[in-house]
């Protein structure tokens, strides 16, 4: 792929040419993981675009996936969060999306019940995927870890 010196290559650019390169090297992610020295869900996401990779941990993600000097600078880059870098179209992302329709405000309420007013983080935050085997179709179970952070009164 040609990128211009002049247009440098983003972190969502740098996200494609990833995807690409992991396809097209027959990889899992957890192998990806393992060569940048973090959890399965974190090396995702920031090789997705979603987080601060260090120096190292982008130089190991480029030699295993054989990534051009470029892509490697632009998974150091800040990184780019939010709807910009989802695809909301994607059939998991909208049920995904879907889901915090139907049950944001139940877990609002349930969170509130038992930690008080206050917000579940998502920067001091884990996330996990279990594929749990069901007789009547294997089932995915996504767990959400956040730091509970109360409201502060002044």
């Amino acid at each position: 792929m040609f990128v211009s010196p002049l247009t440098p290559l983003d972190r969502l650019g740098a996200a494609r040419i990833v995807l690409a390169q992991k396809k097209r090297l027959g990889l899992r992610w957890d192998a990806v993981a393992e060569a940048v020295g973090a959890s399965l869900a974190w090396s995702t996401s920031a090789l997705l675009g979603q987080q601060t990779m260090t120096r190292e941990q982008a130089e190991a993600a480029g030699n295993l996936l054989d990534l051009d000097a470029d892509v490697v600078d632009a998974l150091t880059l800040p990184p780019v969060r939010g709807a910009a870098a989802v695809d909301l179209t994607d059939p998991l992302v909208h049920r995904l999306s879907e889901m915090v329709q139907v049950y944001g405000t139940t877990i609002s309420e349930l969170v509130r019940e038992e930690f008080g007013d206050g917000i579940v983080s998502a920067i001091d935050f884990e996330l996990d995927l279990a594929r749990v085997p069901d007789p009547k179709g294997d089932r995915a179970v996504i767990t959400l870890n956040g730091k509970f952070l109360p409201y502060r009164v002044w």
